[in-house]
């Protein structure tokens, strides 16, 4: 579970503007820690398939938005890619 701070904190380091909570690279930060948390979390708990499964949900809305963003503008997309280090 993401914390109030943890949460501020990464909307702070990833906003466009002054206002912004949604934009996609907001949210493709927020599902990322998200799913790093849960990939620790499955490490110990292999058997957790109820986890898993909203892991794979995750990833897959990680995915669509990264899909996105990349038609609306690439620099974007591997601005946010370079800065999470999403891709090896």
């Amino acid at each position: 579970m993401l914390s109030k701070e943890a949460k501020a904190q990464i909307i702070e380091e990833n906003r466009v503007h002054e206002k912004d909570t949604g934009s996609p690279e907001v949210q493709i930060a927020i599902l990322t820690k998200r799913i790093n948390d849960l990939t620790e979390h499955l490490k110990e708990h292999p058997g957790d398939n109820h986890s898993r499964r909203g892991l794979f949900k995750m990833v897959g809305t990680r995915r669509r938005l990264l899909n996105y963003l990349t038609k609306k503008d690439i620099e974007r997309y591997r601005a946010i890619i370079a800065k999470l280090g999403i891709r090896k």
